[in-house]
């Protein structure tokens, strides 16, 4: 990955290259149905910098979150190279052996899925907060900075000793995203963040994003909600079947 930096659109300052998927192509293989090999994305070349939030766009079945998932390290994609800027030092992901994908996960890239991944009994605090114990904050450092994003995203402080499983799916959507970014990750995916979310918490979490932009953060999403997009989105990364991803301002 190049070390060079560009302007951002508005020239406010110079940004730097934090991922860079490179030639990516992704098909399944339906392995009970005879073998049928179903195509999703080939030639993808999509490079975010620090500091900007890139919105994959398309259509349903696209290949979105297919690409989002290749970029965690979720899906193997069939060619193509990730690179990812991790501890000062360029890693391929495709390359990668699996505990170094773990430490990448736990240290660089910051994962938000539409759904919570429920623990049982475990208080919805520490669930928050394990993220950053994880990376060695200290415990009340990471209770504390857990009590601020929950409080931010109205999740009443009478949940906060509760296991999430009874709670809304909004609610649940909200502990996800605070647990996501209790950690100040370089490398932020997020897949519908706000797809549950009243216009009140799309705003929190607009917010959000846009603070971790300020400090630096890659963010790559899917945003359904035009108000989200435009709310966070500097490009849009056109998503295609069997096309090469396209990237355009947001104007």
């Amino acid at each position: 990955m190049a070390d060079a930096e560009v302007s951002d659109t508005a020239g406010r300052r110079n940004l730097h290259p934090v991922v860079h998927a490179k030639g990516l192509s992704k098909a399944f293989t339906l392995h009970t149905q005879g073998g049928i090999v179903l195509p999703v994305f080939e030639d993808i070349d999509l490079t975010v910098m620090a500091g900007e939030c890139v919105c994959l766009h398309g259509s349903s079945g696209a290949g979105k979150s297919t690409l989002l998932r290749s970029l965690y390290a979720n899906y193997k994609p069939d060619g193509g190279m990730i690179l990812v800027k991790h501890l000062g030092e360029t890693v391929d992901l495709l390359a990668a052996k699996p505990r170094e994908v773990v430490e990448i996960r736990r240290s660089t890239i910051g994962y938000v899925s539409q759904f919570l991944r429920v623990i049982p009994r475990v208080p919805t605090l520490d669930l928050v907060a394990e993220p950053a114990v994880a990376i060695g904050m200290p415990g009340d450092e990471a209770r504390a900075k857990s009590k601020e994003l929950l409080a931010r995203l109205r999740i009443s402080e009478r949940l906060w000793s509760i296991a999430p499983a009874t709670f809304s799916g909004g609610e649940q959507q909200r502990v996800n995203i605070a647990r996501g970014f209790v950690v100040d990750y370089p490398i932020l995916l997020l897949d519908e963040p706000t797809a549950s979310l009243d216009a009140v918490n799309r705003q929190s979490v607009i917010e959000l994003i846009n603070e971790a932009k300020a400090r630096g953060a890659a963010i790559v999403g899917i945003f359904h909600d035009e108000e989200v997009r435009e709310g966070v989105a500097d490009r849009l990364f056109e998503v295609g079947k069997l096309s090469t991803g396209r990237m355009r301002e947001v104007l």
